[in-house]
């Protein structure tokens, strides 16, 4: 299990209202958005920062019932949400399937509820979508990746329309970069961002 971040849950923090599925993905010009969990948001930011065409990488909050939640709250695990990041990316250089290619490569999609040592359901593994072809290009992924038994385990990762995100609080935010030495960042998540770099060497931001 991480060791918690010492830092202020009462700094104050921007809500971001998802775009209701079919409508079209989130758009920042040319730029879309997607929003995954799969375990401690650190770890995903880590990797996703790396890649091209990917413009941001916020870890924060979504599918949950509280609003405006704080870190504590969502850790104790009765507030429905999950730790997520959010991508923005642009389309022309990655693609809403390759976002998921490294998001299938980076954790396991098979454990409900964990990661490893990081337990409860703030760590399930889930695919906040922002449009019916998000929808779709996740459930077809599922489906091959099942097809080639990729996995010793059914895939369990969750596939929901996008609600609200909760920016994480600001300690949070590139938490990785910040603190590379810590025990934790070097137990779990170095592998991680070791394993995206290897595999996916021809993505990585030059």
């Amino acid at each position: 299990m991480r060791a918690d971040a010492n830092g202020d849950d009462t700094e104050p923090r921007a809500t971001i209202p998802a775009t209701p599925a079919g409508k079209g993905p989130m758009e920042q010009g040319r730029r879309e958005q997607a929003t995954l969990g799969g375990g401690c948001f650190w770890c995903l930011e880590a990797v996703y920062e790396l890649l091209r065409g990917v413009d941001s990488a916020v870890s924060g909050y979504m599918g949950g019932h509280v609003v405006n939640p704080t870190y504590r709250q969502v850790c104790g695990g009765d507030t429905g949400h999950v730790e997520v990041v959010q991508v923005t990316f642009d389309p022309a250089q990655i693609t809403f399937r390759d976002i998921l290619d490294v998001f299938f490569t980076i954790h396991d999609p098979t454990t409900r509820d964990r990661q490893g040592g990081d337990v409860g359901p703030q760590y399930r593994s889930a695919i906040f979508y922002h449009s019916a072809a998000q929808q779709q290009t996740a459930k077809s992924a599922i489906t091959e990746l099942e097809a080639q038994r990729t996995w010793h385990a059914p895939i369990v990762t969750e596939v929901t329309s996008a609600s609200t995100f909760y920016p994480a609080e600001g300690y949070h935010q590139g938490y990785y970069r910040a603190n590379g030495m810590q025990p934790y960042c070097q137990i779990v998540i170095s592998p991680k961002v070791a394993k995206a770099r290897q595999k996916f060497l021809s993505r990585l931001k030059r």
